[in-house]
């Protein structure tokens, strides 16, 4: 899991923070990274990261899917 989170804080962009992470137990012995992220609106696409950063090479080979718990504007 750590491979996992080194990952996903690997991904470097202008306007993108990462912050507190936990792993959250989905069932059967199996975790899940929760990992809170900031993004600038005007300089982040949501759909760009995830597609072209997270779920691609390399990265690919720890993250399976991303899933997004909350969004809010302001």
């Amino acid at each position: 899991m750590k491979k996992l989170e080194e990952a996903v804080r690997s991904v470097q962009m202008p306007g993108l923070t990462w912050g507190a992470s936990k792993l959250v137990p989905v069932g059967y012995g199996i975790k899940k990274l929760t990992i809170m992220m900031t993004i600038v609106d005007d300089l982040v696409s949501v759909d760009n990261l995830i597609e072209d950063h997270l779920t691609s090479e390399p990265n690919n080979e720890y993250i399976q899917s991303v899933d997004i718990v909350a969004f809010n504007k302001i």
